[in-house]
């Protein structure tokens, strides 16, 4: 070991419901040494996203569950300070996804280099990283959407979501329309290039859209799930378009949801509601970053941030974006 002043986030007790602070333990360890293969990597930034919040439930899923007494993980990017690995040294800036503690020992062949001079780090774990290839692929291939559409996102002021709705007008959408959980938000929107937006707060999500898109929507973007969803199924034209990204509106149910009320209009409109993992569309990686460092250098696209600071604050942040708190992407600074 190369000494003590290792912190994690352990798992201390699986959430029913609601996830609170009890839930999450601060540990003190040493920080490791690495071997043949590995680096040790000093996170500078880590990532909260929604997924992390079923991956805290001892269910069967797409990932395995996080274990107790042990430290989470995700997202993370940081600065190789010690291994031996071919194609790595000292200094480099890794993106590797062990989250949830100040210094990680990562296989080398699970990290990827990334350079700091190109785009500030956090972009790794945001508009050019996972968060930007879930967008970007969800609208263009998974809802397959086409110039002169038009396009419903959900939860619009998050990460995901804002990147959507600008993709979707810079593909040449004809009207895009989302919904946030603030009138800030909604401004935030509406400065990003959307054509419309609502708080969902203010009535029935299904009127709201109804009056921001009378004459329907042919892609809907969900990030939510639930009223969300059942509106965007009304509003739907003929062979519309679902993607289904998330449902962070059922996340912290203790009991199962009841199904869209109108699910039947599925077979009339002819429909597809497809759900779809980022992870089955590493292919559209490096058209995506191009596209996107394109988009960026030109000015073309913004993205929010929501910072805080310090590994004993990672679950208060997780917490806030399960209760919105967040503009954009929430990372935590080690």
């Amino acid at each position: 070991m190369i000494g003590a002043g290792n912190r994690e986030i352990h798992l201390a007790s699986r959430p029913h419901g609601w996830p609170t602070a009890e839930n999450f333990r601060l540990v003190e360890t040493d920080v490791p040494e690495p071997g043949p293969g590995q680096l040790l990597v000093r996170n500078r930034y880590m990532s909260v996203d929604p997924y992390m919040r079923g991956r805290m439930n001892d269910v069967k899923s797409y990932v395995p569950p996080f274990a107790l007494d042990a430290p989470l993980d995700g997202g993370a990017v940081g600065e190789v300070v010690a291994g031996e690995a071919e194609g790595f040294a000292p200094g480099d800036t890794v993106l590797h996804g062990l989250g949830w503690r100040e210094y990680a020992l990562v296989d080398a062949a699970s990290a990827r280099k990334v350079d700091p001079d190109l785009a500030p780090v956090t972009a790794y774990l945001g508009v050019l990283g996972m968060v930007g290839l879930t967008a970007y692929a969800g609208l263009l291939e998974v809802a397959g959407m086409r110039p002169g559409e038009t396009v419903f996102v959900s939860a619009a002021a998050g990460a995901v979501g804002s990147l959507v709705g600008q993709i979707a007008k810079l593909r040449g959408a004809t009207r895009v329309v989302g919904s946030a959980g603030s009138p800030a938000k909604v401004a935030r929107l509406e400065a990003l290039g959307f054509d419309a937006a609502f708080d969902y707060h203010d009535g029935p999500v299904r009127d709201s859209l109804k009056a921001a898109a009378p004459e329907g929507i042919d892609v809907y973007f969900d990030n939510v799930g639930g009223d969300h969803l059942e509106a965007a199924i009304s509003a739907l034209r003929p062979h519309g378009r679902v993607a289904i990204c998330g449902m962070i509106a059922q996340y912290n149910d203790a009991e199962p949801p009841a199904a869209p009320r109108n699910l039947s209009l599925v077979i009339g409109k002819r429909l597809t509601l497809r759900g779809f993992l980022v992870g089955d569309h590493a292919g559209l990686r490096d058209e995506f970053v191009r596209e996107m460092a394109g988009w960026l250098r030109e000015g073309r696209v913004s993205y929010d941030e929501t910072v805080v600071d310090g590994i004993a604050n990672a679950p208060a942040a997780f917490l806030g974006l399960l209760r919105g708190e967040n503009l954009g992407k929430m990372l935590v600074r080690l």
